[in-house]
């Protein structure tokens, strides 16, 4: 850190005539002192330290705008912000960039920049990365904060029926808003996987019985508990579809997608069945049904509603979309290679398995995915060797790219975890400070009257003192509390 030497400085009632470009502004940024000169400040004329040197001309109440105080006598103009911040900020004076220190709070990071008004597109790319995810989480946190306290509100100027549609979406679609909701998501659960079970169960031949054709069906026990289930789908679609807020966006949720895949082949069978049968012939109308019946294996993916395991693999999936690219590049190169090898190496062998090179794929796959069926299998030395070194091979090539697959689920899973605890910790600030903020202030203000004096205006001071312009007025704006959505810490 430079020191100030014997700088120059105009008082604060002197001519702006006497800067130049040799100018110097002393700065104690938290007990740092940093000496500035007017040629690299004034590259960026709108940022803060850029106006210090202008200041000094328009007395003391322009230099106290820009600054928490001054010395005349030292020519020293004070900050009370965070010091390791503003050595990462001065560096777009000499450097024409900033890069965040490991460990500051990139939120907090941004607050600075803003206070020194320095614009965010200095803030190099791996920064702003950082960044953009912070935003992201905190949004993502504000979101389900407003969300909880929507669901708590109750807005006396909607209709009933606004009402009552807020009432059943929260009772279908958030199982921690209240106990019958929960009960309600414990027999959509168990919905679910009794259709699956029946559906499994009907092709048991035990269980089938023979129709008036002679044709094998479901026995009528297992249809009348489909028929339920399929109902009970129906009714709770219809009725999240009503209550729904944003009927488009909810038709075209994938998850909403599904739980129609999983109804309609029900219906359509059914209409095929009654009505099909005049105007194709039979044996088409019962192709149609079987295949729509086969349909029916949607319903599982059903579970992801609500599982959070599910989702989160689901999101992770998709967020490995390059590692798993990668994958299936590696398995078709090595099954490309091995299943050509082993057709060249197995042609000398009068029983060979290999017939052909797109034969030999299935071998290739089965092989380098350790599954080995046994169905293809090699009879020469070569081909055994060549077999050898495929299934190792396919072993390391599904073994590198699975590492950053799983890093994304964990990350994820976590990341959920955090904020939702984030989100309830929010409300639990929320809560104490709009229970206890009224409290403490009438509380304060009698202590203050009791002492009287001095000492309750010196206290008085102090508090203002201590506020800084980086809190955000959640509740009010006469209450300075700070939150985790407002810390960031």
């Amino acid at each position: 850190i430079k020191m100030a030497g014997d700088s120059r400085f105009p008082d604060a009632d002197t001519d702006g005539s006497e800067k130049n470009e040799e100018t110097e502004i002393v700065v104690n940024v938290g007990g740092v002192r940093q000496v500035f000169y007017g040629d690299n400040l004034n590259q960026y004329p709108e940022t803060r330290l850029a106006e210090l040197i202008n200041c000094l001309s328009g007395g003391y109440d322009s230099i106290f705008s820009l600054c928490d105080d001054y010395d005349p006598g030292k020519k020293e103009f004070y900050f009370d912000r965070d010091p390791d911040a503003f050595k990462c900020i001065i560096d777009v004076y000499y450097f024409g960039e900033i890069h965040m220190k490991k460990g500051i709070c990139p939120i907090c990071f941004k607050n600075e920049m803003e206070f020194w008004k320095v614009d965010l597109k200095f803030l190099d790319d791996c920064c702003k990365t950082h960044l953009s995810e912070k935003n992201e989480e905190l949004e993502e946190i504000a979101r389900r904060v407003q969300l909880i306290l929507d669901d708590l509100g109750v807005d006396a100027s909607e209709s009933r029926w606004k009402r009552c549609q807020k009432y059943i979406w929260k009772f279908l679609e958030k199982p921690e808003s209240s106990y019958p909701a929960r009960v309600i998501a414990v027999l959509s659960f168990l919905f679910i996987l009794i259709s699956s079970i029946v559906m499994c169960v009907g092709t048991i031949p035990e269980l089938q019985v023979s129709d008036a054709e002679g044709n094998r069906m479901e026995h009528p026990t297992l249809d009348s508990i489909e028929t339920a289930c399929i109902g009970w789908f129906t009714m709770e679609y219809v009725l999240r579809l009503i209550s729904s807020p944003n009927k488009l966006h909810f038709a075209l949720s994938f998850m909403n997608i599904v739980d129609v895949l999983a109804i309609l082949p029900f219906y359509v069978s059914l209409t095929l069945t009654h009505l099909g049968a005049k105007l194709m012939e039979l044996s088409n109308v019962q192709q149609a049904v079987q295949a729509l019946r086969i349909m029916r294996i949607v319903r599982i993916f059903k579970l992801a509603r609500h599982s959070s395991g599910l989702q989160t693999l689901t999101y992770a999936l998709k967020r490995s979309f390059k590692e798993l690219g990668l994958l299936l590049m590696y398995l078709a190169v090595g099954i490309f290679v091995f299943s050509a090898l082993g057709y060249t190496m197995e042609q000398s062998h009068p029983e060979t398995l290999f017939k052909s090179i797109p034969q030999s794929f299935w071998w290739a796959i089965i092989t380098m995915t350790t599954v080995g069926y046994g169905d293809i299998y090699p009879k020469t030395t070569l081909g055994k060797l060549n077999a050898a070194i495929s299934f190792l091979c396919g072993v390391i090539a599904i073994a590198l790219p699975i590492h950053p697959i799983i890093n994304n689920f964990v990350r994820y899973y976590n990341k959920q975890r955090v904020l939702e605890t984030a989100a309830k910790h929010e409300l639990e600030l929320m809560e104490l400070n709009s229970a206890e903020g009224k409290a403490a202030s009438s509380k304060s203000e009698l202590e203050d009257l009791a002492r009287g004096g001095k000492e309750g205006s010196f206290y008085n001071s102090r508090l203002k003192v201590s506020h800084s312009d980086t809190f955000i007025h959640l509740l009010s704006e006469e209450k300075h509390y700070r939150t985790r959505l407002q810390s960031c810490k």
